[in-house]
């Protein structure tokens, strides 16, 4: 039986601390999981589209690349087998990262979430929301593990 993870990455410190949570201390047995690492594009900012169609373009490739990588470190460094790692990258823009990851967990089959967490004040958490709060609050379901980064 296999238990079936949810993780999404982006190039945060958070992420960097997830990746390394589940090489050091994951809980679950090697051979009994399975890794979906997830990216969400989410639709780009004014700033984001400042940086011109090219920028944009070349974004889908350096997620992939940076997926790839964590399976990479995830094979190289705990051991799992690269069959057991699966990469999606969802290209087609969301309104929010949060709403991407709640439609794929809510289209697939997983059993958990593993998602970092940076800290954050009061006042960032209420300007720009937090992912995974608001996890927590809508995959009643499930369980939802977080990693808090420094």
């Amino acid at each position: 039986m296999h238990t079936s993870v949810l993780v999404p990455l982006n190039d945060s410190v958070s992420s960097k601390a997830l990746l390394d949570f589940i090489i050091e201390k994951s809980p679950f047995a090697d051979d009994s999981i399975e890794i979906t690492l997830l990216h969400v594009f989410r639709k780009p900012t004014s700033g984001e589209e400042l940086m011109g169609k090219k920028f944009m373009e070349e974004q889908p490739e350096r997620f992939r690349n940076l997926l790839e990588n964590a399976k990479n470190r995830l094979v190289e460094e705990r051991g799992l087998a690269p069959e057991h790692i699966h990469i999606q990258l969802l290209t087609e823009p969301y309104p929010s990262v949060t709403e991407g990851i709640i439609d794929y967990f809510n289209k697939g089959n997983f059993d958990i979430v593993m998602i970092g967490r940076k800290k954050m004040s009061k006042s960032e958490e209420f300007v720009l929301g937090d992912i995974s709060v608001k996890l927590v609050r809508s995959l009643d379901n499930t369980s939802v593990l977080v990693v808090k980064s420094g």
